[in-house]
């Protein structure tokens, strides 16, 4: 069974850093792109940043690229996503996603993920 677990959300002050944790289990992980969406009250779901655990390759939405970064560690089969310069904005439902397989250039579409976490809160104040 596919599992993907999300924590490290919180309350932060703006300008501040989080790191988002998705501990992932039930499949291998190097053969799933695994992705981070975020959805704010109201606003469609987002996607934030893609990365394939076998090659390292990384995506990132143009809008927060220098802000967030995306990394695995292959020994605990989890992705982190290192938030910083933390905005109001950002405030949203953060949920990791997997799926086997994604076309290229879809990378950040969440329709093409089969596998999703619970979500993590992440709140930011001004």
């Amino acid at each position: 069974e596919v599992q993907l677990v999300e924590s490290g959300g919180g309350l932060v002050q703006a300008g501040g850093s989080l790191r988002l944790s998705c501990a992932t289990s039930g499949f291998i992980f190097d053969d799933y792109a695994i992705a981070w969406f975020r959805q704010a009250p109201g606003k469609e779901r987002e996607g934030v940043s893609c990365i394939s655990p076998s090659d390292g390759s990384t995506y990132y939405a143009d809008s927060l690229k220098g802000r967030f970064t995306i990394s695995t560690d292959h020994a605990k089969n989890t992705v982190y996503l290192q938030m910083d310069s933390l905005k109001p904005e950002d405030t949203a439902v953060y949920y990791c996603a997997a799926d086997y397989s994604v076309p290229p250039g879809r990378e950040l579409r969440s329709h093409e993920y089969e596998y999703w976490g619970q979500g993590t809160q992440v709140t930011v104040s001004s």
